[in-house]
């Protein structure tokens, strides 16, 4: 099946219906996944791709959504900075093995206009990325629900990489009787052990050097848990290669050459607060925010104890 890009609901229903009938007339259900994207696919969209593909099999189907959601971003971030690559995202798209591009307007993800009644993420929508981006997890869960309606998957796949944001789908699901699979997909990195993400394109190349120190905290944290670590030395062992980035430039130094951490946290992935003591056990998420020049990335590593 040739990938087919979708502008509206209808549309999508008539290239993607999902009942197959039977010989005996009853409706064969072929499995339809759905990757949700706000564009600009990289290599780590492709992995969500692939991984939706192998899930469903050659019959199913595999729908992504391209969708600049306004509702995520606060005053003075970055709405219209945001790449939009469409044509590209497409092909990308096409290769990974999807079936269907969805990449409605504003106007058909919100047809009444900005949307008076919203999902909230409740308390664990406000820590850590919640705490910078006040109102960006509301506005992550309200679009997230109208895709799942919109699309009618049973499955969703998404990157471990947005940390809180997983937790938080993963919740709702649970909470609000959402009869779709959440699948967490694993990070995917440059060589380098630099998390991929549409921000990266904003990086100088000074900056993207001095980007490498999140994912050097973040494995050198999971280097102290794999040697028995618990979990005060693994955010010692992390805080310790940031600590040893300055955080003020100097004259000498070179712009992008500092690091301003937003926050380092051991997390609870199941309800995303932080581990405070030393005898937790389960898994727990570290994760990591910073601004590296005019760009702010996250990081995060799943570690057990």
């Amino acid at each position: 099946m040739m990938t087919v890009l979708v502008h509206t609901k209808a549309e999508l229903e008539a290239v993607a219906a999902v009942p197959q009938p039977s010989a005996g007339g009853t409706p064969i259900g072929r499995p339809r996944a759905v990757v949700m994207t706000m564009g600009a696919l990289h290599e780590g969209h492709a992995t969500l791709i692939r991984t939706a593909r192998s899930r469903v099999g050659e019959e199913g189907t595999v729908v992504v959504t391209v969708f600049v959601n306004p509702l995520q971003f606060g005053a003075g971030e970055d709405l219209d900075r945001y790449p939009r690559t469409l044509e590209a995202d497409l092909v990308l798209a096409a290769d990974s093995g999807a079936d269907v591009v969805f990449a409605p307007g504003v106007d058909e993800v919100y047809p009444g206009g900005e949307p008076q009644v919203r999902l909230s993420a409740g308390p664990m929508g406000t820590g850590y990325e919640g705490a910078s981006r006040p109102g960006h997890f509301d506005g992550m869960l309200t679009v997230v629900a109208k895709l799942l309606h919109l699309t009618g998957p049973d499955l969703a796949f998404y990157g471990e990489k947005d940390g809180q944001q997983l937790a938080l789908i993963r919740r709702m699901v649970a909470d609000l009787n959402f009869p779709v699979e959440i699948v967490g997909v694993p990070t995917v990195r440059e060589p380098d052990g630099l998390a991929l993400s549409s921000r990266n394109r904003f990086l100088s190349a000074v900056e993207r050097e001095r980007a490498l120190t999140l994912s050097r905290a973040l494995f050198a944290a999971r280097d102290a848990r794999e040697a028995g670590g618990e979990p005060s030395a693994v955010r010692k062992a992390a805080s310790s290669v940031l600590e040893a980035v300055p955080s003020k430039a100097v004259p000498s130094q070179e712009a992008g050459s500092t690091i301003a951490l937003d926050y380092l946290g051991l997390i609870d992935p199941s309800d995303f607060t932080e581990i405070d003591r030393d005898d937790f056990t389960g898994e727990a998420v570290l994760a990591v925010a910073a601004k590296v020049g005019a760009t702010r990335l996250i990081d995060n590593v799943r570690l057990r104890f």
